[in-house]
């Protein structure tokens, strides 16, 4: 019988293999890395339809245990999707590497010259939920920035993940370049995801994705340094002036463009001002969309469809075409609800006012904070870093779509010619 100790201890394994491999990595030439990422791009898109094949698997079994609409939204990979996965791998191959950048230089007045310089972390690991496109994503970040990585991507999606893995691994093998630089957990179920929380010394950094309850438990249960990527419940603020155009084009694309996302828009706080002119057409059009409206009373009287809200609704992300809205006296009351719920994660007002404006963006403290823009801009490949690795909600190290850069350390280099400290 296999223990909990014995997992623990192979998924241990595992974890050196991916610390001994990540030193090739860290060595691999700006060259090297960008061909290793296309021979992945390639095998990827060669094996779609295996890839399809053990995504049909996993949907069926999703669908058995009665998982959510945007949870199987997440997990739904069809050949377009596996060819953006391979595409999203080839622009990171094309990126700049950000290994080597020297970020701070100076001589010192005794001759030592110093420079600050990016080098990768080592090993990363993530922790997920049923998002493949993760799985690919942050393997090609992670060695583009030389680094190995460990990964946990949740039951749901376990037979897709598998294959991911098999396929990336493969195509580094065939390069001469250690497979075990790409490594999963996911066959030890939750000891894996155990072992790689407390993998200090082996891991580098962690990085969870996905629900706030998953991100809380890698946050307060890990002894290896986190990144934390925040869940995303995302407020736009209708000012008085806000063009109609404006308010329904960004409101429902920001919502029904695909709402199981983090950057989806969770509640809309429209000014008192404002109210009459812009609920009755912004309402329409999410209906239109197919948008279930929760509203106070006041939206009500606008939208007396509206399911009545609860205080629970201002605090929630629905990941699903169910948007909250609320009508508020001013900027100032918009301001102060958004820092009671917010996540930190994306804000965005619409707005013809250019005083509102820069007082959102400088108020708002959020990772992302925007002005007449939907708040689906929040992604890395639309920041042009290609895949990302996350959205950062903290404020040390990252804050916002990480990319390459946020998946390098520094370190000093000093070169002398016999200096001793006098």
């Amino acid at each position: 019988m296999t223990t909990t100790a014995t997992i623990a201890a192979t998924a241990h394994e595992r974890l050196v293999l991916a610390k001994d491999a990540s030193r090739q990595i860290g060595l691999l030439t700006d060259e090297a890395k960008a061909e290793a990422l296309r021979a992945i791009a390639d095998a990827v898109a060669g094996a779609a339809d295996r890839i399809i094949a053990a995504n049909a698997d996993d949907l069926e079994r999703g669908r058995a245990n009665g998982i959510s609409d945007g949870l199987a939204d997440r997990l739904r990979l069809d050949l377009p999707r596996v060819h953006s996965l391979a595409a999203a791998v080839r622009d990171v191959a094309d990126l700049p590497d950000p290994v080597g950048r020297i970020l701070e230089e100076r001589v010192l007045s005794n001759g030592v010259h110093l420079q600050k310089v990016a080098v990768p972390f080592g090993v990363v690991g993530s922790i997920y939920e049923a998002r493949p496109n993760v799985t690919v994503d942050i393997a090609a970040l992670a060695l583009r920035s030389g680094n190995a990585v460990v990964l946990r991507g949740g039951t749901a999606a376990q037979q897709t993940n598998a294959a991911l893995v098999a396929v990336m691994r493969a195509a580094l093998d065939a390069l001469g370049i250690d497979p075990e630089a790409i490594q999963t957990v996911d066959d030890f179920g939750r000891d894996g995801a155990h072992a790689l929380m407390q993998a200090r010394g082996l891991v580098d950094v962690l990085v969870p994705r996905g629900s706030a309850e998953l991100i809380e438990t890698v946050v307060t249960q890990s002894s290896v340094p986190v990144i934390e990527t925040g869940a995303g419940v995302v407020h736009i603020v209708l000012d008085e002036s806000a063009p109609v155009e404006w308010a329904e084009r960004i409101i429902v694309n920001a919502k029904a463009q695909r709402p199981s996302v983090c950057n989806a828009v969770e509640t809309v706080l429209v000014l008192r001002g404002g109210a009459e002119r812009l609920i009755p057409p912004v309402s329409a059009a999410l209906r239109a969309a197919g948008v279930t409206i929760h509203g106070d009373e006041e939206v009500r009287a606008f939208v007396p469809e509206a399911i009545p809200t609860t205080e629970a609704d201002w605090s929630t992300e629905h990941m699903s075409l169910d948007v909250s809205l609320r009508i508020v006296d001013d900027l100032d009351a918009a301001l102060a609800h958004i820092l009671r719920y917010s996540t930190h994660h994306t804000e965005s007002i619409i707005t013809t006012d250019e005083k509102h404006a820069e007082r959102f963006l400088a108020e708002v403290d959020s990772a992302v904070v925007m002005a007449n823009a939907s708040t689906r801009f929040t992604d890395g490949g639309e920041f042009g870093f290609g895949a990302e690795v996350g959205i950062s909600t903290q404020k040390l190290h990252a804050r916002g779509p990480m990319g390459l850069p946020e998946l390098t350390s520094t370190k000093w280099l000093a070169r002398g010619a016999g200096q001793i400290r006098p």
